[in-house]
This record gives C-alpha cells, sequence and structure tokens, in this order.
C-alpha cells in the first residue's frame, strides 16, 4: 500500500467514531458463502487451491450506529485485517502475489470482474464483502457514482500489485508461499476462509 494511502488511513481513524467491537458483533449476519475457485488462465494465474469468497451483507450497516465505511474498517481490524484503505476499485486487471484482500461496498454499487478476463462478473452491493485469495485477478465493470469500498490485508504478507505478466511464474512462486490468514475478516476465528482456505 503507498506511503501517502497508510499516512491518510491513520489519519482518518485518529478522527472518525469507530463503533465498539460488541455493537459490531451484535449486527453480524450468518450468510452462506459464495466460493469460487479460477484456474491460471495462462496470463492471471489467481490462487491454485483456495477460492475467492463473497459475504452477501453479513454486516448489517443499516443498523450500526455509524458510518459504513467506519463499520466495515472497525470490522476488518478487529479480526486482523488491519492494513485499510478507501476509495474505488481499479479498472485494469490486477492481482496481489503476496498478501491476500478483503473488499467491502460501504456505498454504491459496482460490478467487478475476478478472476481475469476468463473468470466471472460477480454484482456487489453495499454491505457485501468479497475476500481474494493472493493471485486473483481482479478488476472495476461498472460502478455508480458514489462507490465507496473499504479494502483491507492481513497482518501477514507484504503488499505487492501485479499487472504484468511478464511476473506470472515469479508471482505464482509467491502466491504459492503466501500464508493463509489466521482470522476470517467478517466472522473471526475458525469460520469462512480459515475452513475454506484450509
Amino acid at each position: 500500500m503507498p506511503i501517502i494511502d497508510q499516512v491518510k488511513n491513520v489519519a482518518r481513524k485518529l478522527m472518525e467514531s469507530r463503533p465498539a467491537p460488541d455493537a459490531l458483533r451484535d449486527h453480524l449476519r450468518s450468510r452462506k458463502p459464495i466460493a469460487r475457485l479460477f484456474r491460471d488462465d495462462g496470463t492471471i494465474p489467481n490462487h491454485p487451491h483456495w477460492p475467492l469468497v463473497i459475504y452477501r451483507a453479513p454486516l448489517d450497516l443499516e443498523a450500526v450506529d455509524t458510518d459504513p465505511a467506519a463499520a466495515l474498517d472497525a470490522l476488518f481490524a478487529q479480526n486482523g485485517w488491519g492494513r485499510s484503505w478507501r476509495d474505488g476499485i481499479y479498472d485494469f486487471t490486477h492481482y496481489h502475489s503476496q498478501v491476500h484482500e478483503v473488499l467491502g461496498v460501504a456505498i454504491g454499487t459496482a460490478e467487478v470482474e475476478f478472476g481475469g478476463p476468463r473468470g466471472r462478473v460477480y454484482a456487489l452491493k453495499p454491505g457485501d464483502v468479497a475476500i481474494l485469495p493472493a493471485g486473483t485477478g481482479h478488476r472495476l465493470v461498472s460502478a455508480s457514482e458514489d462507490l465507496l469500498v473499504v479494502g483491507a490485508y492481513p497482518d501477514k504478507g507484504k503488499y505487492d500489485e501485479v499487472t504484468d505478466s511478464r511476473q506470472r511464474l515469479d508471482a505464482k512462486a509467491r502466491i504459492a508461499a503466501c500464508p493463509p490468514p489466521d482470522r476470517d475478516p467478517v466472522y473471526g476465528e475458525a469460520t469462512g476462509i480459515v475452513l475454506l482456505w484450509d
């Protein structure tokens, strides 16, 4: 994550009102995950074993008495996914080879292509959360003008951004070496991706 984004994130967290962990837990809803494993298409490696996971509105953003972005940010942070940012999603295909990523839609709607050009487009709306294992290609296809996404990374792993297919072979080795996260960014320990990515 660029240094300027890290500085903005720290400043924002110091200034905003963040919900208490208990308040967030009270508004979590059990959701069956959508899980989709994408194959290496020769350009985008994707993850060889772990699927993309999407939860449809697992946190009731309307019931949480705070800004939706702050609520998602706090939820991810309390589950060990604290290196966060807020913005849109890049409109070009890219992936991270050394770290997993979670994307939560705070405001607006988006169509996002996961898995690269041979992957699949999913429509995301407020509250939806997508968890991408290292190597998962993704890009914004279309979005409402007010789209605001909260992205975050687990404590394990190093941020990088890969867009060049010439880096694919080296990236595949880094993807395979990327450790699984200790906690699901939404539900915490011993559930969700902790089980799906075992």
